[in-house]
């Protein structure tokens, strides 16, 4: 990567507060998009790269709703194939390959996923379950992913179970059934990146502007850091605020639904190299699953494993399992940051603990998250409900889209460009983002030879010896964990971090233990010495 485009994508407070001079200064760009977190910041990535003019807004920051509290999964769409719905499953394995194969490796890998064959798993329930990894494999075919991407599945051996997972239950476990899927090194990463390669290509990311008023042809914004009201004029509109759509746009039919992950130290299970999954009882396409924040399993022990960007590496990680997911309908106001709840605790304590050797306590808990799924309005439960998104044009001209999942991100984008280019005629070139690699994006010879730290090289792929330029802030904020004062002053200066929840919460994941982001606190009011003035 050149340095004109590591200084053409580099979001700060200075940029931001030039870029809000200029789109409030009667201008009339050509889209304006409300909502920065991975619908609204693909928008933004797929009309700047068109070759259109670009404000995107956000009344908090990059990342700050749904966004963060996802799976950290790039799915391949196997629950949506056992449900019959066979186009979205495949959009799912074409959209993951994408992601692992051309424009984010450095940021997704492959994921090994084990099913302990314990007893309450019959013997055609583990049939049934290896016919549905199985048809996961053919999705992976049909969505042109390689095997030195994505490994086939296979079963494995009791032994080899208990090594890949030391923490599941001996007492009758017959083995295992390992598959493989995409995993984010982070979300809230992925959506920095795409934010950064809109703003490379000329977009304006604004944060912390709160929409007023939303019309066909622009909006009233308020800039939250001085209170002050203006307006952005626009030709078209797009509302990418998620589950906050019905908002801005009354009338659109959203179901919402909360999704709760536990955060617990991954040393609580052994350190498992694999995602751990157990079908949630009673239920026949939804599993509970504890996912490991790195899962790696070396060659000598699965056959065909993937090395992943820097390779295997011995390097310090923050050593921690998410533990999922929950399916709840939400009635009522939807709060910024939702919160996980007693129920939900005991649910997934109760589901995973099925199938580990010792039951887990709330004891283990360490930090927990919920998030909003966007659900488009429909009968039936939450769980059942379609993952496809919906492009809806309003009386007034507003495009919204919502709906979807982080994994189609780029489709959901590329869909709502596309209805706004064709409601106001927009001159734009045709979409781009599905052969265009996000800041620091490389093939994977090309990120293990990079010289920088592995767990840096994952995390910002080349830019990574940017990042580690200063050795002296290479050190751990905290005792325990792995994130270095140089990671919060990248946020910093390049990556529109402007307070110690930016820093802490989305540019690095140290606020998800509540513990570890206290003892943080202070190294992050450091980084931000580094704002100007």
């Amino acid at each position: 990567m050149t340095e004109h485009r590591l200084q053409g994508s580099a979001l700060n407070a200075a940029r931001r507060e030039r870029e809000l001079a200029e789109a409030t200064d009667g201008r009339v760009v050509d889209l304006l998009v409300v909502g920065l977190g991975i619908t609204g910041t693909g928008v933004a990535l797929d009309a700047a790269s068109r070759g259109l003019d670009v404000v995107a807004v956000d009344a908090h920051d990059l990342a700050f709703g749904t966004s963060r509290w996802s799976s950290k999964l790039v799915h391949g769409g196997l629950r949506y194939l056992a449900h019959g719905r066979v186009g979205i499953a495949y959009e799912s394995a074409y959209e993951r390959g994408v992601l692992m194969s051309r424009t984010a490796p450095h940021l997704v890998r492959a994921m090994p996923m084990l099913i302990p064959l314990l007893p309450h798993v019959s013997p055609t329930q583990a049939a049934v379950a290896t016919a549905g990894i199985r048809m996961g494999d053919a999705l992976r075919i049909a969505g042109r992913t390689s095997r030195q991407v994505l490994p086939s599945p296979r079963r494995l051996t009791r032994p080899e179970t208990v090594q890949l997972a030391p923490s599941v239950r001996r007492q009758g476990l017959r083995g295992g059934l390992l598959s493989w899927d995409g995993q984010l090194e982070d979300d809230a990463r992925l959506v920095v990146a795409v934010a950064r390669t809109a703003a490379a290509h000329g977009a304006r990311v604004l944060t912390r502007c709160r929409v007023i008023e939303l019309h066909g042809d622009g909006a009233v914004v308020r800039d939250e850091l001085t209170g002050r009201l203006t307006s952005v004029r626009a030709r078209a509109v797009v509302n990418a605020t998620g589950v906050w759509a019905d908002t801005l746009v009354p009338g659109l039919h959203l179901r919402p639904s909360r999704g709760t992950h536990l955060v617990l130290r991954a040393s609580t299970l052994g350190d498992p190299t694999t995602a751990i999954s157990t079908p949630v009882p009673g239920e026949t396409s939804r599993f509970v699953f504890a996912l490991p924040q790195r899962a790696s399993t070396p060659h000598q022990h699965v056959a065909q494993a993937p090395r992943g960007a820097g390779g295997w590496l011995d390097e310090p990680h923050d050593g921690l399992v998410y533990v999922g997911l929950t399916d709840e309908p939400l009635d009522g106001p939807l709060p910024d940051v939702p919160q996980p709840t007693a129920a939900d605790v005991d649910f997934l304590l109760d589901v995973i603990s099925s199938v580990l050797a010792s039951r887990l306590t709330p004891a283990d808990v360490v930090g927990g998250y919920a998030g909003l799924r966007p659900l488009v309005e429909a009968d039936g439960r939450t769980a059942d409900l379609s993952r496809k998104h919906v492009v809806v044009t309003s009386p007034q001209g507003v495009v919204s889209v919502f709906g979807g999942k982080l994994t189609t991100y780029r489709r959901m984008a590329q869909d709502a460009v596309d209805t706004a280019v064709r409601l106001r005629d927009l001159a734009a070139g045709p979409c781009r983002t599905t052969q265009l690699p996000l800041v620091g994006a490389a093939p994977s010879a090309d990120l293990a030879a990079v010289d920088a730290p592995g767990r840096l090289v994952e995390r910002y792929g080349t830019e990574a010896p940017d990042v580690a330029r200063d050795p002296a802030l290479l050190r751990p904020l905290a005792a325990g964990s792995a994130t270095t004062l140089a990671e919060l002053v990248w946020g910093v200066t390049h990556e529109g971090a402007l307070d110690v929840g930016d820093l802490l919460d989305r540019r690095t994941r140290v606020g998800l233990v509540p513990s570890d982001r206290a003892a943080a606190e202070a190294a992050a009011h450091e980084a931000l010495a580094a704002l100007p003035g």
